[in-house]
């Protein structure tokens, strides 16, 4: 068993930066099945770190679980550290990606990061880690294209 969750069924703070933030994994209780697991994050925030102005984002992560399972609480607590953090669209979504794959060693794992348009221009940031196994379902994000008014 991994060791105990440190925020699970307990009162926490969301941390001040992703840097303060504790990330809690669990065990896999069906690790020798390829399953798809997904995380939505509609309204993530950040700032610009030139700017400080606020960005937002939908975020999409769907990974292949191996030995461990990401535990949701701690993971809102590390999505909710970056409304006070600077940084680029590309490192948040990037940066977040490596993080989880580092602590979670999935067997497979990707995340959108969908961003609603800054200075008039959405930037969608993509990133996985190596190929999907075979035969497994992956649907699609659900995230429609940004258009504006259109």
């Amino acid at each position: 068993m991994s060791k105990q969750p440190r925020h699970l069924g307990r009162p926490s703070s969301i941390p001040a930066s992703p840097d303060k933030a504790t990330l809690d994994r669990v065990d896999n209780p069906h690790g020798d099945t390829n399953y798809l697991a997904r995380f939505t994050m509609p309204e993530f925030t950040t700032l610009c770190p030139i700017t400080g102005q606020p960005d937002f984002a939908h975020l999409v992560i769907d990974y292949v679980p191996n030995r461990y399972l990401i535990e949701s609480k701690s993971l809102k607590l590390y999505f909710n550290s970056f409304r006070n953090h600077g940084a680029f669209h590309e490192d948040c979504t990037v940066g977040i990606g490596k993080t989880l794959v580092a602590l979670l060693k999935p067997r497979w794992f990707r995340i959108g990061g969908y961003w609603y348009p800054r200075g008039g221009m959405p930037i969608d940031v993509f990133w996985q880690s190596g190929k999907p196994p075979a035969n497994l379902w992956i649907p699609e994000q659900g995230v429609a294209p940004y258009r504006g008014r259109g």
